[in-house]
């Protein structure tokens, strides 16, 4: 199966073409444009290298969430896109047809990169240590997620300021394998707390690839076919991005009518008789 690799999420935007199990070409860039900017000549330049065109990719895959508000509406967008490019509408007013789509967790994604450094670490075996995901939130806090070697779930994808988090993983009491960009942005606190327990994952292996997405994206599909399930995958037009956290424009709305409110509900207290 041809794979599209799309990446967005965070500062860092990427894409890869893959097909059984390697890598046939990919590209990622952190430099001064924008994702709008780089990501659609990054996937021609990706298609180009592999030498495969555009339709014969099987699958799109991406990380929906959480991450920047900007870079995930641009990698959706790009993803949909792309995957409706050969969409149909039949007689009875229904989409058929197109590329189809296989958003994945951010979190699982960053973590699932690291899964080999930590098996070639020798001094960790028999220690079950945690992978912990983290990017920044902004607002002093991190969106987050732990997972074990089998890539299961042991603390959630939430958003948390950095003490608790590292409060949370101090009473599991196993060495925990830091990713993403906040892992350094924060390491002064999550090295307070933790301890010997914190490890900083090295720079190499601590940010998001389109690769690492398409690689996590195979393992879920032959998950699936060896469990006899459903293929994990949606239309173009299924999309959804996880954002954990309202957009901060919403938030601020929502604040000022917070407070708008509360400034009339003063106002008809003051003009009640006797007050």
């Amino acid at each position: 199966m041809k794979i599209l690799g799309i990446e967005a999420a965070a500062k860092v935007a990427g894409a890869a073409v893959y097909e059984n199990g390697k890598i046939l070409a990919e590209e990622f860039t952190d430099g001064a444009l924008t994702h709008s900017e780089t990501l659609m000549p990054m996937i021609d330049r990706v298609l180009q290298k592999a030498k495969v065109r555009m339709e014969e990719i099987e699958l799109i895959t991406l990380t929906n969430g959480p991450g920047s508000f900007t870079g995930l509406r641009i990698g959706a967008a790009t993803a949909k896109g792309l995957a409706l490019s050969g969409a149909r509408m039949d007689e009875e007013g229904n989409m058929t047809g197109g590329i189809m789509v296989l958003p994945l967790p951010t979190l699982e994604v960053l973590t699932f990169g690291a899964i080999s450094f930590v098996q070639e670490k020798t001094s960790w075996i028999g220690k079950a240590p945690l992978l912990v995901g983290t990017m920044d939130a902004r607002r002093h806090q991190v969106y987050t997620a732990a997972y074990d070697m089998d890539l299961k779930q042991v603390i959630a994808p939430q958003a948390l300021p950095p003490d608790v988090l590292a409060g949370k993983l101090k009473e599991l009491g196993r060495p925990c394998l830091f990713l993403g960009d906040a892992s350094a942005l924060y390491q002064d606190v999550f090295s307070d707390i933790l301890g010997e327990l914190f490890v900083l994952a090295p720079e190499e292996i601590r940010g998001l690839r389109a690769g690492t997405t398409c690689r996590l994206a195979e393992r879920k599909i032959r998950e699936a076919v060896d469990a006899g399930e459903p293929m994990p995958f949606i239309h173009g037009w299924e999309m959804r991005i996880e954002y954990l956290r309202k957009p901060q424009a919403e938030r601020e709305r929502e604040e000022r009518l917070r407070r708008e409110k509360a400034a009339e509900e003063g106002r008809d207290t003051a003009g009640e008789p006797g007050k």
